[in-house]
């Protein structure tokens, strides 16, 4: 699946559809879609609350609906031609705002461009936008938008995106699994899927299940 003018490719799994709790953003971005109006939205919250897939989820269903969309993650620099069209947007997602670095005017005049044509806007970044490390117009601009802090996973919840990433392999796991994993290994999401990955992968490898002494030995506890 890729995207109206670059070449990145979206993550097919990360959809909207299966973000796993943030019933609010989630609600509020329904009503955009449904009433076919454009928003200005920041999201914010720690790593492993699903900010890249809530953005990377919007501009798939935009592209599901036959419109134009685009995702921009600020880990690599903005290409300066995406101004030139972006009134050809419907949906833009931006991640990472915070490490916009030299290119703040750039973001600024995007933005602004963005607005102005009516391309909703979903961005993201670690804090709310006042405390961001940016130029105080952008810090602005921002929290004009719709503020949403992502939620932080509980153990209910950490365990239903893990169940998620193991359906998708059709694999299935015991429920006294994750709760050594959680016990002895990590309670963070991201720490966990990887360790998931690398169980899947020396499953496959060796031909074992998935089972409290075989995560011991995959995993030196």
């Amino acid at each position: 699946m890729n995207q109206l003018g670059l070449p990145i490719t979206l993550d097919s799994k990360m959809l909207l559809e299966n973000l796993v709790g943030n019933e609010q953003i989630l609600d509020f971005i329904d009503q955009i879609y449904l009433q076919q109006r454009s928003t200005e939205i920041y999201v914010y919250g720690e790593t492993g609350r699903g900010k890249t897939h809530l953005l990377q989820g919007a501009i798939s269903r935009t592209l599901a609906k036959k419109k134009n969309g685009m995702y921009i993650d600020c880990n690599e620099p903005i290409p300066e031609h995406v101004i030139e069209y972006i009134d050809q947007l419907d949906w833009i997602s931006i991640d990472n705002v915070n490490l916009i670095g030299s290119q703040q005017h750039l973001f600024f005049d995007l933005y602004n461009r963005g607005k102005i044509a009516e391309v909703s806007m979903l961005i993201s970044g670690p804090t709310p936008p006042n405390n961001l490390s940016i130029m105080k117009d952008l810090k602005t601009r921002l929290g004009l938008a719709a503020v949403f802090e992502l939620e932080e996973l509980n153990d209910d919840l950490t365990r239903e995106v893990l169940k998620n990433q193991m359906s998708e392999r059709n694999l299935t796991i015991e429920p006294k699994v994750y709760e050594y994993l959680f016990k002895y290994y990590s309670r963070n999401v991201n720490i966990l899927i990887s360790a998931i990955n690398l169980l899947d992968r020396t499953s496959l490898q060796s031909k074992q299940g998935i089972t409290i002494p075989f995560v011991k030995k995959t995993l030196d506890l």
